[in-house]
This record gives C-alpha cells, structure tokens and sequence, in this order.
C-alpha cells in the first residue's frame, strides 16, 4: 500500500517512464510522415476520435471502479481478520478457564491459552503467504518482458522490498515442530490450522476446560475465520472478468493510434510550427489514458504482491502484537515499516 500522500515525480517516471518514450516515437512519427509526404488522408478529423476517447473514457472509468471495489472489499476483509482476531484472544483468555468444578492449575491455563492464540497467529501468516501465491492472470505469470519488468517492480515497490520468509519464521515460532511438519505438507494450509483449532476446543470440551456455550462461541469465531479466509480467497481465485479487464487495453491502444492522426488536422491550421504542438499533446493525451488503465490494470488484484496491495504484513504484526499484549508477554516485535514509501 502507498502511504504516500502524493506519487513522487520519481515514483511517476518509475511507474510509467518507459511508456512517455515510445509515445513520443510514435506521435513523432506520424508527425515527421504527415509533413514530409503531405497526404491528406493522414488528416483525420478530430470529431470521431473524440467519439471513440470518450467510449474508451467510460469504459476505462468502469473497469477502474469494479478494480477498486475488489481493493477495498480486500481492505475490509482484513479489517474484519483484525476485529475476529482480537474477539478470538480476548474468548479464549475469557472462556478456556474450566468447567463443572474443574481447576486448570495457572501454568497450564496459560499454556492451553497460549497455544490457541499462537496458532491463530500462524494462521494469520499462512494466510497471507498463500494469498500472495501467484495466479495466471497477474503480471508476474505473464513471462517475457512483462515478467521482468514485475520482478523489479516488485524490488522497488513490493514484497522486494523485504527479506519476505515471514512464513516459514513465525510458522516455526507458533506452532509446535510436530504440528508444523504435519499441517505444512496441506495444500491449503491455513484451512487445516483452523481445523486444528476446532479438534484443540473440542478435546478441551471433553475434559471440562470449557462449558457448552462457551465451546459454541469458540467455534463460531472459527467459522467466522473461514469466511474471512473465503471471501480472501474468492478475489484472489477469480479474477477481474478478463473481457473487461483484457479489452481496455485493445480500446486504449486503439484510442492511442488514433491520436495523432487527429492532431494533424487540428495543429496544422495554426502556423508554420503549429503541427510541432501535435507531437507533445499526442503524447499527454495518449498518457492520460494509458495511466488511467495501468491504474486498474494494477488495481484490481490486491493480493499480488505490489505497491498497490492491501499492507497483509503489517496487518499481521499488529494482530501479533495485540494477541500477545493479551497474553502478559513483553518481549513483542517492532510494527512494521513503510519502505520506499510502500507499507506490505
């Protein structure tokens, strides 16, 4: 997530500097033909591009939207991940406390509360590393050029910008080696660490660590965790419908080839170095347009691993640290850090 109030010149350059270069070849281009052969039928006039701009300009504006809903529905996800997360510590501080006259002995309270808080903490991990595993509509399964140019976007504005084995580290710190060797080797790992959950409240019923109505709220925080992680998993499994988000680019470049050819006849009738402007409002116009689509393009998957991502890591940290406050404990880890002006 940026967290910058406005995008930096460099950040801007970065993100579409690569795209101003071939703009200007080619509004250059049409510009220098157009004046060293004097055909005419390279003048177009302006009116039907403009029809054809301002279809693309709806067009673009209802992918961007749907784009953002998915981001913000993502945001809320994890907001409500924080809320159940929370309610989640604070139940199991509250109701793992023994039932029918059964006394838990203290060290061994805390040790059954620590270990359901801590599993719900892999949980959040796990999560979020298998919501960043890469799908085959996203920039980074694109191969060629397109997968490069993600890597080192990635190095500069994404997960890169981490020493990412956030995973594997607070798997191993949270859960006890057995249970890690054993759920690790799941497809689907944050699913059966909930389950493991479920069998953990279920053999704590059984001895009278918890009562009936206690056990069922347990469980119903677990089922609202599954829906979390389903509604999560339904942005990151289905995608953007790929005739909306796939043919604003065919409309955009079409919009784009079109631009000069219409800035001929409306630059020329100016002067002597008036068809000279065309070049420089071809390229602004074509810009505006190509970055209003790369904003939706990279908007609408939030969990890809990039600038534009909900900040999952930092989410987890701040569950870390509230869980375990609850628990007594001290020794807690810093809050994550924005880098380069991007929060993960």
């Amino acid at each position: 997530m940026f967290v910058q109030k406005n995008m930096t010149f460099k950040g801007l350059m970065t993100f579409t500097g690569g795209h101003l270069v071939w703009l200007t070849a080619y509004m250059a281009g049409i510009v220098i033909i157009y004046e060293l052969t004097h055909w005419r039928w390279m003048s177009v006039p302006w009116l039907p591009i403009s029809v054809i701009g301002t279809a693309v300009a709806f067009y673009i504006g209802f992918k961007n939207n749907q784009a953002y809903d998915r981001l913000w529905e993502a945001r809320k996800i994890w907001g409500a991940i924080v809320n159940s997360s929370r309610a989640w510590g604070a139940a199991v501080r509250a109701f793992v406390v023994g039932h029918n006259g059964v006394q838990i002995p203290d060290k061994e309270l805390t040790v059954i509360q620590q270990r359901l808080i801590y599993r719900h903490i892999g949980w959040l991990y796990s999560l979020r590393s298998q919501l960043l595993i890469p799908t085959p509509w996203e920039h980074i399964s694109q191969g060629r050029h397109m997968e490069k140019a993600t890597k080192k976007r990635m190095e500069q504005f994404g997960i890169g910008l981490l020493d990412d084995d956030y995973t594997e580290k607070e798997l191993k710190k949270f859960l006890p080696v057995d249970e890690y060797e054993r759920l690790i080797n799941y497809k689907n790992t944050a699913t059966q660490i909930i389950n493991e959950q479920a069998q953990d409240l279920k053999d704590l019923h059984q001895m009278d660590a918890i009562e009936d109505f206690r056990h069922m709220e347990l469980q119903q925080l677990l089922y609202h965790f599954y829906e979390h992680q389903g509604k999560a998993e339904r942005i990151k499994k289905f995608p953007l419908p790929r005739q909306y988000g796939g043919m604003s680019r065919v409309f955009v470049g079409i919009f784009i080839a079109l631009i000069p050819f219409g800035m001929i006849s409306t630059f020329h009738d100016l002067g002597e170095f008036g068809i000279v402007m065309a070049v420089p409002i071809s390229v602004l116009v074509g810009w505006v347009y190509l970055v209003m689509e790369l904003i939706g393009d990279y908007s609408e998957n939030p969990f890809e691993g990039m600038g534009n991502d909900i900040p999952m890591l930092s989410l987890c940290r701040i569950i870390e640290i509230d869980l375990r406050e609850m628990l007594g404990e001290t020794d807690l880890p810093p809050n994550i850090e924005a880098k380069n002006g991007v929060l993960m």
